[in-house]
């Protein structure tokens, strides 16, 4: 890539309805934020939600956004890939800012650690509370919905996402999960200017424009069925399917061998569970040296999972927004949350030029995750988010 592509790249920013995006490749963490701000201050900006490339210094990256950006809320995590204004990228800073024009919003930090499912109503009716009394003139229910950002090494996911999203009611609720680009050591959330660890963030926002949640997988079930027949559900280990080492079954199913177990192999060969009619995909994230495989969603002994078999994803994205843009009238920007292993198949199948042209058409600015929120679920492999159209 040219010195001048790259240098269009960094700075495209797009302003539309109160939604300013940009990005930064810059190695230097001052260089980068000055070009990120830059690109996405406004008047009277609401908040600033940021994704961050683990490759940068994370405490450097928001002592720097403070002292140019004092008063302004920010909050975000790290990534395994960012989704920028170019689209697809490694090792940048995106995000973008939130009018206070169009947009209230109100944030609650969940430490999961000490979370239970009865806690999710009192969290809830409290950040209900805050946000109606800050934002009386504009909180409306039917015009809002909730961002959850969660640590994707926490294991927590689903406690928190089920919880919380029924004790949110007729607000939808959707998000993802940190990611560390595959080294699954250390995600960190940030709020305010302090880098949290087995943290959540649940952002509640109302707006005046029009805006749709949305949930997106391209895989069909097959009839190869297994049950899950030994595990450990706190960890979201399986040690045996159908009583045979897992990581053995899994590749004879698959036809494979378990050497050959990769993260392209789980990308493409996903394994996907039923609930109330649906499929929904339970990604593999490794094989340890056990032969045991470790997943990004909770699992548990007796559950029947059916191996899957990929679609079209490329054409899967594109009708995605189609479906949007015929229910909006148009697209002004989109908060997006795809799964890190969606990018690992594009990536190997040679889809990631035309996704990545989608992103940027459609004004997608988000991050790749280790997990996706959607409703009460905690889901994988999955493409989920708000997209904005005019208000």
């Amino acid at each position: 890539m040219s010195q001048a592509s790259q240098a269009k790249e960094r700075t495209a920013v797009v302003g539309l309805s109160g939604i300013r995006r940009g990005m930064s490749m810059k190695a230097s963490t001052e260089d980068a934020v000055e070009e990120l701000l830059a690109a996405i201050a406004q008047d009277r900006m609401e908040m600033v939600l940021l994704f961050c490339s683990p490759t940068y210094d994370l405490p450097a990256v928001l002592a720097g956004i403070g002292r140019r950006a004092p008063e302004v809320r920010v909050l975000g995590c790290t990534t395994a890939g960012e989704i920028t204004p170019a689209g697809y990228r490694q090792g940048t800073i995106t995000g973008l800012s939130l009018s206070a024009d169009h947009f209230a919003t109100s944030v609650q930090l969940i430490e999961p650690a000490s979370f239970e499912i009865a806690d999710g109503a009192a969290v809830t009716k409290a950040l209900l509370a805050e946000h109606e009394a800050r934002h009386r003139h504009r909180f409306d229910p039917s015009r809002s919905f909730a961002l959850l950002i969660n640590d994707g090494l926490s294991m927590q996911e689903e406690i928190i996402v089920s919880a919380l999203g029924d004790a949110l009611g007729e607000i939808p609720l959707v998000g993802g999960s940190a990611g560390d680009n595959l080294a699954f050591r250390e995600t960190a959330i940030f709020l305010d200017g302090e880098v949290h660890s087995s943290a959540s963030l649940l952002v509640l926002v109302s707006t005046d424009l029009a805006f749709r949640v949305f949930e997106r997988q391209h895989f069909q079930a097959l009839d190869q069925k297994m049950v899950v027949t030994r595990a450990d559900p706190a960890r979201r280990v399986v040690m045996e399917i159908n009583a045979e080492p897992a990581a053995e079954e899994y590749a004879r199913l698959i036809g494979l061998e378990p050497a050959e177990l990769t993260p392209l192999v789980f990308a493409s060969h996903p394994l996907v569970v039923k609930a109330g009619g649906r499929h929904y995909v339970r990604a593999i994230q490794r094989v340890d040296a056990d032969g045991c495989l470790h997943f990004f969603c909770a699992i548990d002994e007796g559950i029947i999972l059916s191996v899957a078999k990929s679609g079209d994803l490329v054409a899967n994205l594109a009708s995605l927004f189609d479906e949007l843009r015929v229910e909006l009238g148009s697209i002004d920007a989109v908060i997006g949350f795809d799964c890190v292993l969606r990018y690992v198949e594009m990536e190997q199948r040679q889809m990631l030029t035309e996704a990545s042209k989608i992103m940027a058409q459609n004004n997608v600015v988000g991050f790749n995750t280790y997990g996706e929120q959607f409703g009460m679920m905690h889901v994988s492999q999955t493409f989920t988010g708000i997209a904005f159209g005019p208000g």
